[in-house]
């Protein structure tokens, strides 16, 4: 029997007639995906008066990870600048610390925030706690090299989108666990929680054509847990696993409502209020998976988009009008 799926925003509808959509990923078709350009970053920057740095960072095995920052040029770096530490999605399987990156660079012009990237190793190359853990050592050298990248330490927030919002999500777990760094707030944007893949959107979205089906889902996790049995999986690869979701900081969480990811991103953000956390949820209303990256122009990935960065405004300018 067919699941009844929400229907899609009908701008997005018409948007997405054009677009080539997959039912699955394979190891070949991943390998064609991989050759694709990267998303060229000169052209966001292009009107922009940013400096950038490009610096490594070794892993816990000594595998250099790269780190892209971006500053606001001429910018006071004893004036203590909000950080957003951003991680990419591509289903932990694709895509590099340019994807989504227009996302964060709006922040960079809203609050003068210095934008860091990381490009964690990918799956199945790596697995297991590795791309947290890559994530996890970028944000420790951010926050120790604080002072020369002009950010305050206190104003450092953690963002990801889809695998990005999961490993987000795990990183911030870590550091809560591990005592450091002191993270702000965590943004995540229709994150990739929970490798069970069992909740009812994940079943709707099965079966068919998307720009994210639970077929795919499948896969990217597979990639990652390699040989990890499910009484193996750590919460900070698979966030939902988590137990204790209390001593978090102050979260954000969207998604779309025909989407793969919504049921295990309300049931998050449920369990942080559970725990006596804060946390502020916005279900898009016909949004697929990702729709605010493909098209932001339209009108509900204008309204998504805006609605976070009033939400940061509220969190880094609280005396500030939003």
């Amino acid at each position: 029997m067919t699941t009844a799926r929400p229907a899609l925003d009908s701008e997005l509808h018409e948007l997405l007639a054009d677009m080539p959509l997959m039912s699955q990923l394979s190891p070949d078709v991943l390998a064609q995906l991989r050759r694709l350009p990267s998303t060229p970053v000169e052209p966001l920057l292009a009107h922009r008066q940013v400096d950038r740095r490009e610096v490594t960072v070794p892993a816990k095995d000594g595998v250099p990870i790269p780190l892209s920052v971006f500053s606001p040029a001429n910018s006071d770096p004893a004036t203590g600048a909000p950080c957003v530490y951003w991680m990419h999605g591509g289903g932990m399987v694709m895509g590099d610390r340019f994807s989504q990156i227009d996302i964060p660079l709006e922040w960079l012009d809203e609050f003068g925030a210095v934008v860091v990237s990381v490009d964690y190793r990918l799956a199945p190359e790596a697995t297991g706690t590795a791309l947290v853990d890559d994530c996890y050592q970028g944000l420790l050298w951010v926050a120790e090299h604080s002072a020369e990248l002009g950010i305050a330490p206190a104003r450092i927030v953690v963002a990801g989108a889809s695998a990005g919002g999961g490993l987000a999500a795990g990183v911030t777990l870590l550091a809560r666990d591990l005592g450091a760094p002191a993270i702000a707030a965590q943004m995540l944007i229709c994150p990739m929680l929970d490798h069970r893949n069992a909740s009812t959107s994940s079943r709707q979205y099965a079966g068919g054509p998307g720009v994210w089906t639970r077929e795919m889902n499948e896969f990217g996790w597979r990639a990652v847990l390699g040989d990890l049995t499910d009484d193996e999986v750590p919460a900070y690869v698979s966030p939902a696993l988590a137990d204790d979701l209390s001593g978090l900081p102050t979260t954000y969480i969207d998604t779309g409502s025909a989407e793969v990811f919504r049921d295990e991103d309300t049931d998050y953000a449920t369990r942080i209020w559970a725990a006596g956390g804060q946390a502020e949820l916005h279900v898009w209303a016909g949004g697929f998976h990702g729709f605010d990256a493909l098209y932001p122009q339209a009108r509900i990935s204008a309204t998504a988009r805006r609605t976070r960065t009033e939400w940061l405004a509220r969190l880094l300018l609280p005396d500030s009008a939003t």
